[in-house]
């Protein structure tokens, strides 16, 4: 492990302003945890490894939804299309029932909620957590994925949630 010095760390705040310029995919988590739903809106989504299938995300060890998130069996990612920024908001929130209407879902075969509209869904059994600085890193084995509609996806930029276009 890399001894970190206090003069050699960056400024949280600067840090913070220098990724902001760096477009991220959204996703929302979501999973049942003792017959509830939770989710969280997470922009560190990535792709591990295709042998064997593995994605990977990174949650703040202050998240309120970890706990449930953590106790799952399953978990279910869902790759958000451009005209849910709305969505993405709402399971970025704390102290809100993330799941009520408005939100539209349906539980998959193992419970996992998935999101309606999203541009796609990867079914998922943990593999692996890494606690990493203030967050921690979770890796899960894909196990499904359904392409709805993935011509549009959902963005993240410079604190806000836009659409992507192409180059054509």
């Amino acid at each position: 492990m890399t001894e970190i010095l206090p003069n050699q760390a960056l400024d949280p705040a600067r840090f913070r302003q220098a990724l902001a310029l760096h477009a991220a995919g959204v996703v929302v988590i979501t999973a049942e945890s003792n017959g509830e739903p939770a989710g969280l809106t997470a922009t560190s989504f990535s792709s591990v490894s295709l042998t064997p299938p593995l994605v990977s995300f990174y949650v703040d060890r202050s998240s309120t939804t970890w706990p449930s998130l953590r106790t799952a069996t399953r978990f279910a990612v869902n790759i958000l299309a451009g005209d849910q920024a709305d969505l993405a908001t709402r399971f970025a929130r704390r102290g809100v029932d993330r799941f009520a209407p408005p939100t539209s879902w349906r539980p998959d075969e193992h419970g996992s909620p998935l999101l309606d509209g999203a541009g796609a869904h990867l079914s998922c059994v943990p593999h692996s957590t890494v606690d990493i600085g203030d967050h921690i890193l979770v890796v899960g084995l894909v196990t499904r994925a359904d392409v709805i509609d993935g011509e549009r996806p959902l963005l993240y930029h410079r604190g806000l949630f836009g659409r992507f276009l192409p180059h054509r």
